[in-house]
Formats: structure tokens, C-alpha cells, sequence
């Protein structure tokens, strides 16, 4: 396995993403008076899956900065979490469960924490590589606000297309253009936390040589 990791100028350029997003969603939340002020649901329990590596890393970089007591408690925590996730999926049930990263009703890694996490809230579209374009309307508090708008009336909306084009560029260059040698990013916090950070598989080739020619599994 070859680790991975994010040189300081990727991290630079995925925190721009971040800092673009953010200011997208605050315009749109200021056209909206929109605010999570006074809410009484918790986002931190909704059923987030997120898609890349590079996310991944950073995550594990601000988990990495805590104590190991503070470590080792959280690690409880989303095998609790998993757990949980186990159970609703056998049940047929999205799961619902508080991510293991919030105390208190806040995030302890906010500072590192992920897209989904930084965007959720309000309505925003997104055009995939297929030409498809998703929407999303936003959470049960803003789609109440959108819905008392004029019959017709499109509510303003975050454009994510351009950031994820930037995110998957980055992605590609941090995998050294090796993307096909790991399995479709689609985890949880939780499982990232538990699985440890990401690293890049020895191509068959690589280890072929590396025994003489013996197979090993």
C-alpha cells in the first residue's frame, strides 16, 4: 500500500472550494433570510455519504490534531454509529443516527469539516459528468420557507457544478492518476474514521515482482 496524502497546495485549493461554497450558500441564504438559528432539528443526524479521497484525508488530518483520549472517544462513538446504520439497512430504513463528530449539538472538527456538511441547508443544482442535472431543495426548514414563495417562482439556488469540477480535478491528482486501482469513494464519517486514512493499493504487477513471480493473497 502507498499512502496518500494532500501536499499544502492541494489543501490550499480544496479549502478554496470550501471558502467558494460557503459564500455561495451565504448568498443564497441572505436572498432566502434563511438561518439555522432557532431550528429545532440537528443536520448532524441526517444519513451523509461522502464521494472522495481528498475529503477523506482532510477529515483525518483534523481528527489526527486531537488528543488520543478525545480520539479513542469519538472511534466509540461511530462504531455506535455504524451500528446503528447495520440495523436501519436491514430494516429497510434510512439510517438516522448523530454523527460520532458532534458534542454538544456542534462539530468538533468544524474547521475540517465536509462538503455535504458545509452545504447542506439550501436549495442548490448540480450538472454531472452524464449531462444529467440533479436539484436539491434544501432541508425541511428552507423547503417550508421556499414553498410559501409566488406560484412559478424559482428560488435562488447554490450552483455547485463549477466547485465539483475543481474538487474532481483535485481528486484525480491526488489519487496520481490512479483512480481505478481504489473502489467507488462512498462512506460515511464514520466508516472513514474507523477505516483509518486512505492509501493506494500495490498494482498486481508491482507485487508480482516484488515476490519473484509468487502469488500472494
Amino acid at each position: 500500500m502507498s499512502e496518500l496524502h494532500l501536499t499544502e497546495g492541494q489543501l490550499r485549493r480544496l479549502e478554496e472550494i470550501y471558502q467558494g461554497l460557503e459564500e455561495e450558500y451565504l448568498r443564497v441564504a441572505g436572498e432566502l433570510q434563511f438561518s439555522c438559528q432557532g431550528c429545532p432539528d440537528n443536520c448532524c443526524d441526517s444519513y451523509f455519504l461522502h464521494h472522495t479521497y481528498s475529503e477523506w484525508l482532510y477529515l483525518f488530518a483534523g481528527f489526527m490534531a486531537l488528543s488520543e483520549e478525545k480520539r479513542g472517544e469519538i472511534l466509540r462513538r461511530a462504531e455506535v454509529y455504524c451500528e446503528a446504520c447495520r440495523r436501519a439497512d436491514a430494516e429497510g430504513r434510512r439510517p438516522q443516527a448523530m454523527c460520532p463528530l458532534n458534542e454538544g449539538g456542534l462539530c468538533i472538527l468544524y474547521r475540517h469539516r465536509l462538503l455535504v456538511c458545509r452545504t447542506h441547508g439550501v436549495p442548490a443544482r448540480m450538472v454531472r459528468p452524464d449531462g444529467q442535472s440533479m436539484e436539491f431543495p434544501g432541508c425541511f426548514r428552507c423547503q417550508e420557507m421556499v414553498s410559501g414563495r409566488s406560484q412559478g417562482e424559482k428560488p435562488p439556488r447554490v450552483e455547485r457544478t463549477p466547485w465539483l469540477q475543481k474538487l474532481a480535478q483535485l481528486e484525480g491528482e491526488v489519487l496520481q492518476g490512479k483512480r481505478h486501482l481504489l473502489p467507488k469513494m462512498r462512506k460515511t464519517i464514520a466508516e472513514m474514521l474507523l477505516q483509518g486514512p486512505p492509501a493506494l493499493p500495490t498494482p498486481f504487477c508491482r507485487r508480482h515482482e516484488a515476490t519473484g513471480g509468487e502469488d500472494i493473497n
